[in-house]
């Protein structure tokens, strides 16, 4: 099993910056393809980043690009997310998902086989 934790949430004013982390642990957790994604209150739960294994590969939603960023720090098992410039609109939950899948790196929620337990951020002044 994998498990994954996030951390780093909380509440910042708009055009303010904050980074979540996603610490991953588990023996069959072999730093796989991780995403985030977001769930505001009333709304589906939707994509935002996702790395691959190596990190070479990065994808994002349109709505963050250019002011969200992605990393990873595989010997620490751990995948960040760096939000910039954030608005109220990204005020949601935060989850991390990891994929089984070293094959493919997926914007769809239902190709993500672990998830944490999620990180509130609130974008408000």
């Amino acid at each position: 099993q994998v498990q994954l934790v996030e951390s780093g949430g909380g509440l910042v004013q708009p055009g303010g910056s904050l980074r979540l982390s996603c610490a991953a642990s588990g023996r069959t957790f072999n730093n796989n393809p991780t995403g985030w994604f977001r769930q505001a209150p009333g709304a589906e739960r939707e994509f935002v980043a996702a790395i691959s294994r190596l990190g070479l590969r990065t994808l994002y939603a349109d709505v963050v690009k250019g002011r969200f960023i992605i990393s990873r720090d595989n010997a620490k098992n751990t995948v960040y997310l760096q939000m910039n410039s954030l608005k109220p609109e990204d005020t949601a939950v935060y989850y991390c998902a990891a994929d089984h899948d070293d094959n493919r790196l997926s914007i769809y929620k239902v190709e993500y086989d672990y998830w944490g337990q999620g990180t509130q951020v609130t974008v408000s002044s």
